[in-house]
């Protein structure tokens, strides 16, 4: 029971110490960081929307699948050169726009396992890490059509 106490008593100093010593996070710049270069993102994005519109003719909602594409494609090359990490160390939580974020976690993970097969490395690990996103994704927007459904059946929408 002391040997137990003596322990407790050590990782509650060692915690202490630990936290003391870490360095504190520019929270305020980092943040800062995120929604500007998560912005120029998006402005990229719209860029290369409005090119497809433009050049090619499209209307405001067509022009949307061929802009994804480019961006997924942008997104994959970056990574595949390892220059898309480099921009997420810097960048942080901007990078994980949802199209080029998903789509950097997925080649990363192909990229990884690659040499354990198409399959069970490539196929298989890709959606272990993608997998959650997947479900999320589905499961939210189940949960938001039901609460549009019933919103309309007792408010008349």
């Amino acid at each position: 029971m002391n040997q137990n106490q003596n322990k407790e008593q050590f990782m509650k100093t060692y915690q202490s110490l630990s936290s003391e010593m870490e360095p504190k996070r520019p929270l305020l710049r980092n943040c800062t960081i995120a929604f500007f270069f998560g912005g120029l993102l998006c402005v990229f994005g719209q860029a290369i929307k409005m090119f497809f519109i433009y050049n090619f003719n499209f209307n405001e909602e067509t022009a949307g699948d061929p802009t994804l594409a480019v961006l997924i494609f942008i997104a994959v090359l970056l990574t595949g050169f390892g220059v898309y990490d480099k921009i997420a160390q810097f960048a942080g939580a901007g990078t994980a726009v949802p199209v080029t974020g998903f789509a950097n976690t997925m080649a990363s993970a192909a990229m990884e396992y690659r040499t354990e097969g198409l399959v069970l490395g490539t196929g298989a690990n890709m959606f272990k890490l993608a997998g959650p996103v997947i479900v999320f994704g589905t499961t939210a927007a189940f949960v938001v059509a039901l609460i549009k459904y019933i919103w309309n059946i007792f408010m008349g929408g």
